[in-house]
């Protein structure tokens, strides 16, 4: 797949429907039951690229690439410790967290995802298992936990980029005009979205571009194993969207 193709693909998520839907306080709360999935799996991502970039084992060793260990540990330190706006520091999946219950969006059907995996079953199973989860989101999780769990490191690094890192600001900022034009939603909820636009777009974005870049060489069949990997997070992600709308339409909010 060359980048041509996994840019219309990206061009058609970034028109997703779902970015003018968003336009009340109680389809806020379904997008947010839906999309804590994505906030929690993101840092499966992060942490199998630092788990492999950077030594986290006792003796410590340095790793043969700096760089690698300097451009995620950047990235880390933000997601897992970013100002809160009140003064501290939160990571950005306490501070989703903590929108939701300012808005008031369920989170329990979240939580009965992430008990079993405390307790030590596979995601796999616990995804299989749980009848309240719908499609899309089994679909979004497995794929992004599978990559995690078992891809080489360039696609590990190919799903943090195209999925996530070089995706999230232009996907959010249609998001947060709309949430602010009909008064939606909670100053949590946006000052989140403003934290992930802000940090991603000048900073993180690049980085995880370059970290990509480094790893797959210039070597074609990673390049374009690459694209396919950013076109199958992007096909999910759109997914995902669509099973927000249909709870929305279900329930006729």
């Amino acid at each position: 797949m060359n980048l041509e193709q996994l840019e219309s693909v990206r061009a058609t998520l970034l028109q997703h429907p779902i970015y003018r839907e968003i336009t009340s306080p109680e389809r806020v709360r379904v997008f947010m039951k839906h999309h804590v999935f994505a906030v929690w799996d993101f840092m499966s991502l992060l942490k199998r690229l630092q788990r492999s970039v950077t030594s986290v084992d006792v003796p410590w060793f340095p790793y043969e690439k700096p760089l690698f260990s300097r451009l995620i540990n950047e990235i880390v330190v933000a997601e897992e410790s970013d100002i809160d706006g009140k003064g501290g520091y939160t990571s950005h999946f306490a501070l989703y967290l903590e929108a939701m219950e300012e808005c008031g969006a369920d989170a329990e059907i979240f939580h009965s995802f992430l008990l079993p995996l405390k307790e030590g079953k596979d995601y796999q199973t616990v995804l299989a298992e749980n009848d309240r989860l719908p499609e899309s989101i089994k679909q979004f999780v497995s794929f992004n936990l599978d990559v995690a769990t078992n891809g080489e490191l360039y696609e590990v690094a190919a799903a943090f980029f195209y999925g996530r890192e070089g995706l999230i600001p232009e996907m959010f900022k249609p998001l947060v005009d709309s949430l602010q034009h009909t008064g939606a939603s909670s100053e949590r909820l946006v000052f989140y979205l403003n934290r992930h636009i802000e940090v991603d777009e000048d900073h993180h974005g690049p980085l995880a571009e370059k970290l990509l870049l480094e790893l797959c060489e210039g070597n074609p069949e990673k390049l374009n194993r690459a694209n396919e990997i950013g076109k199958k997070c992007l096909e999910v992600r759109s997914k995902l969207w669509d099973g927000v709308l249909k709870e929305i339409k279900e329930r006729k909010l």
